[in-house]
This record gives C-alpha cells, sequence and structure tokens, in this order.
C-alpha cells in the first residue's frame, strides 16, 4: 500500500474510532430494543462514514499514482490501476 501522510493517517483513525464508536451505539440500541428507525438511520450514518474514509484513502492512493505515473512511462498501468481501485470503492 502508499504510504499515508501523518495528517491524512490521523484524520482517518479519528474517523475509525468515531465509527467504531458509532457500531457500539447501534449493538446497544438492538440490545435496549429500540426504535428500528432510529437504528437504521444510525447504520446509515456509519456507512456513510466508512465511505468518507474510503473516498480519502482512494484520494490519496490516486494522488500518489499520478505522481509516480508523471516520472515513470507506466501512465496507462497507472490509470488502470486507479480505475480498478475506483471500481472496489463503489461496490
Amino acid at each position: 500500500m502508499s504510504e499515508i501522510k501523518k495528517d491524512l493517517q490521523k484524520k482517518i483513525v479519528v474517523r475509525l474510532r468515531r465509527i467504531e464508536g458509532q457500531v457500539r451505539g447501534v449493538q446497544g440500541m438492538i440490545e435496549a430494543e429500540a426504535d428500528c428507525g432510529q437504528i437504521l438511520n444510525q447504520i446509515a450514518a456509519i456507512k456513510s462514514a466508512v465511505n468518507q474514509v474510503g473516498i480519502l484513502m482512494f484520494e490519496n492512493h490516486a494522488r500518489e499514482c499520478i505522481l509516480q505515473a508523471m516520472s515513470e512511462d507506466q501512465q496507462d498501468e497507472r490509470f488502470q490501476e486507479i480505475v480498478k481501485m475506483m471500481g472496489r470503492l463503489i461496490k
């Protein structure tokens, strides 16, 4: 995997910890038999937060691939790698 800059790494770790707390919260809601609508709202928030982490990672990866491709003769390979990663992210 490509190297992650320290500030980006910190942002991602903070987001993941928040997601972890949200997941524990949903678990508690289910155990307490909370309203299904409230639980589904929390699940939607978790999915959105996970997607944001994926986007941050993808942006970092794409930026590094593009910069590397500019300095090498691998533009097509790098482009295909970025497309493949984006496909995995949006599944």
